[in-house]
């Protein structure tokens, strides 16, 4: 009984140690991509071509877009593995 106590203890204590690595690697990864897309939208708007900024903005929200998307059908698709082997 000791042992089963135990081992609940360290998954909890890895599941927090894995939701802090996750929250600081999405934090300093968001930090940098913000950086990218300013430097492109005023270079882009110093030539005075409209046109041409609006396409290459868009394309930088399409590009920022699809990771989240991705990680948003990754997380519903594990949740429900684990809601349905949960109730097995």
């Amino acid at each position: 009984m000791f042992k089963l106590v135990e081992s609940h203890k360290s998954k909890v204590i890895s599941r927090k140690l894995l939701k802090i690595v996750f929250f600081i690697f999405y934090f300093f990864y968001s930090l940098s991509s913000q950086a990218q897309c300013a430097m492109c939208r005023a270079s882009l708007e110093s030539e005075g071509n409209l046109e041409k900024a609006e396409a290459v903005n868009d394309g930088i929200v399409y590009l920022m877009a699809i990771p989240y998307i991705i990680v948003t059908v990754i997380a519903i698709v594990v949740y429900r593995m684990y809601k349905n082997k949960k109730h097995v």
